[in-house]
């Protein structure tokens, strides 16, 4: 007992120096990551959740996020531009032609990033031999240092969504437009939850071991997964459409038959859509609406307000 007191100090005071940025202090927004944050190929043909973040902050949006990427194409290849060797360089080319101009006081970058690393013809599927969660996870973390080293100053880090919610990995899942062949798929929503809990905890323990040798930096954790499942657990808290509330199928359900074909699909039109937790293309991605109750929490995070779901690191 009487070590108790001291234990709470150190908690008081690790507490009290994560505060995180001030009310008012952030005016850009910097974003990195795949379709969940790309703003011109959205997946869910709609707008994207950084438009609304930095509309309700009232910050400038810097988008860097492309559709289809993973954190690194040395890690988990993909025709698409990785983080690493695509989005980082462009960032940096900007800023040393001065084309971009943004200074690290008032400037905050996030990353969205790990669905397609962890997903088919990636880590699921084990078309990567040789490549681990670790390997991936540690990628993720780099991106900060990277950023870091380059003066960068305010970070938010979204982990990864629980994707074995998704239709895509669900284990009632059908063929679809993404995976329309035979699987097992209590194994694949099996494994996939695996990853995402291993790979959102190596994140968290990497992140806390990083904040402490960064001097002047401002790091958040921002908790996608358990948003996500509270949309998931509690809709009516969250989905706000006219029609009933779905958090099991896409508003653009669209079924394959085995092998590839014709697919059947399941449209939902208008505001119907805001009560769906999904959306459309691969039966993997939000919901407009899934993505405004992100960009609502991001903002409160960039304004210095707090979010349930955001814990400052440093």
């Amino acid at each position: 007992m009487i070590f108790a007191p001291l234990v709470y100090v150190v908690a008081a005071a690790a507490g009290a120096a994560a505060a995180g940025v001030r009310l008012g202090q952030i005016k850009n927004l910097v974003t990195f990551g795949d379709s969940y944050t790309d703003i011109v190929s959205t997946g869910d043909q709609g707008v994207a959740w950084p438009v609304y973040a930095a509309g309700y902050s009232h910050t400038q949006l810097h988008p860097f996020a492309k559709s289809g990427a993973t954190c690194s194409n040395d890690l988990t290849p993909r025709p698409f531009p990785p983080v690493t060797e695509s989005q980082l360089p462009t960032y940096f080319a900007e800023i040393a032609n001065h084309s971009l101009v943004l200074p690290a006081e008032d400037t905050i970058y996030t990353l969205w990033i790990g669905t397609n690393d962890l997903g088919v013809s990636a880590l699921l599927t084990g078309d990567d031999p040789g490549v681990s969660l670790v390997e991936v996870t540690e990628c993720m973390v780099n991106w900060l240092k990277t950023l870091y080293n380059g003066g960068a100053r305010n970070f938010i880090f979204q982990n990864m969504i629980p994707l074995e919610l998704t239709v895509l990995y669900s284990a009632n899942s059908y063929p679809n437009r993404f995976w329309a062949f035979p699987r097992n798929t209590t194994e694949w929503s099996v494994l996939m939850t695996e990853l995402t809990h291993s790979g959102n905890k190596l994140t968290e323990l990497m992140l806390r071991a990083l904040a402490p040798t960064l001097p002047g930096a401002h790091i958040a954790l921002f908790d996608s997964h358990s948003l996500f499942q509270d949309m998931f657990n509690h809709p009516a808290r969250y989905l706000n459409g006219t029609a009933p509330l779905n958090v099991t199928i896409p508003w653009n359900a669209c079924v394959a038959p085995l092998g590839g074909g014709t697919l059947d699909c399941t449209v939902q039109n208008g505001t119907d859509r805001d009560s769906f937790l999904w959306c459309v293309t691969d039966e993997l991605h939000p919901s407009e609406q899934a993505d405004r109750i992100v960009a609502r929490e991001i903002a409160l995070t960039l304004e210095g307000r707090g979010s349930q779901w955001t814990t400052w690191l440093s």
